[in-house]
């Protein structure tokens, strides 16, 4: 089984709940400050731009399946919705293999 090490997204997520759930679970959120104060200016400045460049990448995949397959799901529960989503992916995947 893989495990989460980074998450990563853009400013809007930058809130201090997010920060502890994902520390509690071990994993380093790559979220760039909103930047107020000096001290948020400096701790942006550590983000690894290597890592938290590979956001794009996420970004342009979930565009695609939004376009694709709508941007919304049909379920109201929730390990509906994560079955919903994956099976979206999975399709995708094999859609991009033939």
């Amino acid at each position: 089984m893989t495990s989460i090490h980074h998450t990563s997204s853009d400013k809007g997520y930058d809130d201090q709940k997010i920060r502890r759930l994902a520390h509690q679970h071990e994993i380093r959120p790559l979220v760039k400050h909103r930047e107020f104060t000096s001290l948020r200016k400096a701790w942006n400045a550590r983000l690894d731009a290597n890592l938290y460049g590979q956001r794009s990448q996420s970004e342009t995949v979930n565009s695609t399946l939004k376009r694709k397959y709508g941007a919304f799901v049909r379920s109201r529960r929730w390990w509906k919705q994560f079955r919903e989503l994956t099976i979206a992916c999975l399709v995708h995947n094999v859609e991009r293999s033939l």
